[in-house]
């Protein structure tokens, strides 16, 4: 009798161990587990933050690789109450996507929008709703599904931004942007709240290293990589005639070659065995940043002893790449560089393109020619603004000077944060669109605050050129 005790407890403890497995991101590894329940230790839980801080059409490609990065996580285990998703999600059903609910990552890819969660869309996905769900603060978000980070001391956390950004700013489709400041304090609190064991951030925009230079401690337990150095663009690609191109009912760019490179990487590497540093040292080579002219430089900030860690413990891992060998076929493409775009031209290369594709004489042709022209005339305006702003300010003399200081490697873009939020912010209401060319101009905005500009006179000077022979 006593020994089919043991045969049970023995195949129960097998089953349980075996079930672990699928606990989906709740508990993705079991150790001290004690029969009694006493001094039980479940592993910590993995947490991810998935956030497109664009709309249109014309900005796909963010949306895409949200939806493309969910794909990974969800196979790799993780359960959609530790998913949280932040996409304006416009797209899938758009009048210019010929697939209805269907979005692609890459050209011959899946259709990565299946099952995506929908936590906060539309006017929801805000600066405010975005930091309080990092933050597990429930009575901080309005709207949306109301899911937020409930982390512990002993859990994992990862985000991952993409989209438009310049110095020291993160693109948000709704309300203002998010800023590297605001950005940082909230992730000292959740650091001061013990809320997480260690935090991986990736971000995808142009600019992107000046979200944590000079910004992020090495002793909060965060590890940063940005698609950019703090003064460079990042660069979409699998765009509409170059190569790789994307079918030719989609007139846009499919991706971003720093976030296609680290998923790609993800959706066929045992991430169990592949570390972070290893999958950086991966995209930094794909990127080709020695081989290519205006390429960018993936880097790295915060605590880099965390690159040492698995993949696993951010993204979960696939069973079925569990037997993933170096020499597969399917490695080949890691090492291929697809043509690039450059963030604040894929706009006009969409309009370029739909304009070139429609029938000549059709109503297709003069609409595709007049948001074509439209988008020439608004970035025509948003230069000239600028030139005012800083002119009006400063003298005509100082313009070189605002618009191409750069701060010295390892330091903070600006000194005055408040000065700069209220300038970019206020650019934004009054000179932004869609297209978020404006953002290539928030190092001028830096440079005027700390220049030691009066508020008060510079937002008169936004209000004043922007309003000046504004575009249609």
């Amino acid at each position: 009798m006593m020994c089919y005790c043991r045969l049970f407890v023995l195949l129960a403890l097998s089953s349980f161990v075996v079930e672990s497995r699928h606990l989906k991101g709740n508990s993705y590894e079991l150790s001290n587990f004690h029969p009694s329940g006493t001094n039980a230790t479940i592993e910590p839980k993995i947490w991810a933050v998935l956030v497109a801080g664009s709309n249109g059409f014309v900005n796909y490609r963010h949306q895409a690789d949200i939806c493309h990065a969910y794909q990974i996580l969800k196979n790799g285990g993780l359960e959609d109450e530790n998913i949280i998703v932040f996409m304006y999600d416009d797209i899938a059903f758009d009048v210019e996507n010929l697939r209805p609910g269907v979005i692609i990552n890459k050209p011959d890819g899946d259709n990565v929008y299946k099952g995506v969660p929908k936590d906060y869309t539309g006017e929801d996905v805000n600066v405010d709703n975005l930091l309080a769900a990092i933050l597990g603060n429930k009575t901080g978000v309005r709207g949306g599904s109301g899911k937020v980070v409930e982390s512990g001391p002993n859990d994992h956390i990862f985000i991952y931004y993409a989209d438009h950004g310049g110095a020291g700013i993160l693109g948000m489709p709704s309300g203002v942007d998010l800023t590297a400041k605001d950005l940082m304090n909230t992730l000292k609190k959740k650091h001061a709240a013990k809320s997480y064991k260690s935090m991986v951030i990736y971000v995808e925009a142009c600019e992107s290293g000046s979200i944590f230079e000079g910004l992020l401690p090495k002793n909060m337990n965060i590890y940063a990589i940005t698609a950019a150095n703090a003064n460079e663009s990042s660069w979409g690609t699998y765009c509409p005639g170059e190569f790789p191109s994307p079918p030719s009912d989609l007139d846009t760019c499919l991706g971003d070659l720093f976030s296609i490179s680290w998923m790609e990487d993800s959706d066929i590497h045992d991430l169990r065995k592949e570390t972070l540093d290893q999958q950086y040292q991966l995209v930094r080579r794909r990127t080709a940043v020695d081989d290519m002219v205006g390429a960018s430089h993936v880097m790295q900030y915060g605590n880099k002893t965390i690159a040492k860690q698995f993949v696993f413990n951010y993204m979960g891992a696939n069973p079925k790449n569990d037997y993933y060998s170096p020499s597969s076929s399917d490695d080949s493409s890691l090492t291929t560089t697809p043509s690039i775009v450059s963030q604040h031209d894929a706009t006009l290369l969409h309009f370029w393109n739909k304009f070139r594709n429609a029938p000549e004489g059709s109503p297709k042709k003069t609409e595709a020619h007049k948001q074509l022209m439209d988008e020439l005339s608004l970035r025509k305006h948003i230069d000239e603004s600028v030139n005012q702003i800083i002119s009006v300010v400063f003298g005509q003399e100082k313009v070189p000077e605002m618009l191409n200081t750069v701060q010295s490697a390892g330091n903070p873009l600006v000194h005055d944060w408040d000065c700069f939020k209220m300038l970019v912010n206020s650019f934004k209401r009054l000179c932004g669109s869609t297209s978020r060319y404006e953002m290539k101009y928030s190092r001028a905005f830096a440079n005027m605050c700390n220049a030691g500009v009066h508020i008060n006179n510079a937002t008169q000077a936004i209000t004043q050129a922007c309003s000046t022979s504004s575009p249609p």
